[in-house]
């Protein structure tokens, strides 16, 4: 089993940043991928990027890309999102997720998610 616990989310201006982490326990990752996703208000739940953990690898969709970026810190078991140039469609409630690195896109554990909020 993996837990999951996203922290970080909260309030901002459009064109601002906010740094979003995600504290993983329960076994290592080196063979997991992680993923972030965004679920606006009566909206399905979307793919904001993933990063394959032992090869640091990073996938985005051309929605984000070049604005948003994940990272993860070995020592701390611990993923990031690093989300630049905020528009206001971002706004959602962020989850990350692991799953095996060789089925990216399939995840078989999720956090409880983080509010994220971009004002205009």
């Amino acid at each position: 089993q993996v837990q999951l616990v996203e922290s970080g989310g909260g309030l901002v201006q459009a064109g601002g940043s906010l740094r979003l982490s995600c504290a993983a326990s329960g076994r290592t990752l080196s063979s997991y991928a992680m993923g972030w996703f965004r679920q606006a208000p009566g909206k399905d739940r979307k793919f904001v990027g993933a990063i394959k953990w032992s090869a640091g690898v990073t996938y985005y969709p051309d929605s984000v890309k070049g604005r948003f970026s994940i990272s993860r810190d070995n020592a701390k078991n611990t993923v990031y999102l690093q989300m630049n140039s905020l528009k206001t469609e971002d706004t959602g409630v962020y989850y990350c997720a692991a799953g095996p690195s060789d089925t990216l896109g399939i995840y078989e554990y999720w956090g409880q998610g983080t509010q994220v909020t971009v004002s205009s």
